[in-house]
């Protein structure tokens, strides 16, 4: 039986961590914020804005499902760095697990990937491949470009910098990053002051719960969301700011925890196809298992494939799924670099064994460590003489 208002129940079985010598409870030593985190805080605003931090984690001593403050604080985490930490803090066996090629994680039909630091700069490249593949098939799949192209994009102006848009949602919430902001609608926070597109943004669909109660409210109410994302691809098209893609979340986490249906899923990708317009799922929140898959979009039962699939949080690492296609658009690109191939000295001297960069259209480019020596200088001197000598 459970305990009455005010008192504290133990449940009858309490089940075994599954980290060893996980804590049993929370400690609090200090007040908190505690007199180390406030120094900490006071230090780090004086070189950068400090409004967002809280706490400081010290990982060494957070085990499992609890983390240790700066001041040793012991707090039983139940955010876990905004559902970033899937095993909670030195599970033994994360790196083993991440580590065994049996464990495939891709999205099924997404055989490439391109990684990244963080889930906004995921979301901003993988827009800049869906722009690269839209330009590409508006060029019938040419792989050059024209020297109009190549001067224009240099000074923002098209043909080189096309007008594009992606279509976004409300309450949408993508990153924080310049393209990224532009696509999230989640809180006036994230954007305001801030410079931005005039991108679509259509309406997510927000639902009656009980849903088994309300199957005809919601059915209507897909429906107009997916009527409104028509209607605003085919207006930005005739506008001449064609939209190449799509940006959703498959559950909104910012901007509500709000849900979609199967069918708006299915029909949003049919939408995609039918404009020409590729189809993103941001996974960044809901990858890496938390709706009891590996992706959240594999419950919608989709006919194929998004277009791609950005992840980060649970992954630990950022990055972005894309089908073969976009591949070799990004290697058409590639292929087209300038840098490497115009700079004979520089592959000359990394076929001598000294790494280096190129930079302009024929410049080698040296970036040193703080604990480069005169003996490494010398060395490189030597290879840069040979080199040189052959040229």
């Amino acid at each position: 039986m459970g305990g009455v208002r005010g008192q504290q129940t133990a449940p009858k079985e309490a089940s075994s961590p599954l980290v060893a010598n996980e804590p049993t409870a929370p400690k609090v030593l200090t007040s908190v914020p505690g007199p180390a985190t406030q120094q900490h805080l006071k230090e780090l605003n004086a070189i950068q804005e400090s409004g967002a931090v809280s706490l400081f984690v010290d990982y060494e001593s957070s085990l499992g499902n609890y983390m240790v403050d700066a001041d040793g604080n012991t707090m039983l985490d139940v955010f876990t760095q905004i559902s970033s930490l899937p095993l909670g803090y030195n599970h033994p066996d994360l790196l083993n697990i991440l580590s065994d090629p049996s464990n495939v994680v891709a999205p099924k039909g997404l055989s490439h990937i391109c990684t990244m630091a963080c889930g906004s700069c995921s979301n901003e490249n993988a827009y800049k491949a869906m722009y690269i593949r839209y330009r590409t098939r508006e060029r019938g799949g040419k792989t050059d470009f024209t020297q109009e192209e190549l001067d224009s994009c240099m000074i923002n102006q098209a043909p080189g910098c096309p007008s594009y848009s992606l279509l976004s949602f409300q309450g949408a919430f993508h990153g924080r990053t310049m393209g990224c902001l532009a696509t999230t609608h989640s809180k006036p926070i994230h954007k305001i002051d801030i410079p931005s597109l005039d991108w679509p943004i259509a309406r997510f669909p927000i639902y009656k719960y009980p849903l088994e109660e309300h199957v005809r409210e919601n059915q209507e109410e897909d429906r107009r969301c997916l009527e409104q994302v028509e209607d605003l691809i085919h207006k930005y098209n005739n506008m001449g700011n064609p939209v190449a893609g799509i940006v959703v979340e498959p559950i909104q986490s910012e901007g509500g925890d709000n849900h979609a249906s199967s069918e708006f899923f299915q029909e949003l990708q049919q939408i995609g196809k039918r404009t020409g317009a590729a189809l993103l799922i941001d996974e960044v929140q809901t990858g890496g298992g938390p709706t009891g898959k590996m992706w959240c979009h594999e419950h919608f039962d989709l006919p194929e494939a998004p277009d791609v699939v950005t992840f980060s949080k649970k992954m630990l690492t950022g990055g972005y799924y894309i089908k073969e296609e976009f591949r070799r658009v990004r290697d058409m690109y590639e292929n087209a670099s300038v840098g490497f191939e115009k700079c004979p000295a520089m592959r000359a001297i990394i076929i001598l064994g000294v790494h280096t960069g190129g930079c302009g259209e024929k410049t080698v480019r040296l970036r040193p460590a703080l604990i480069f020596q005169p003996i490494h200088a010398h060395i490189f001197l030597d290879k840069l003489e040979t080199v040189l000598a052959g040229l």
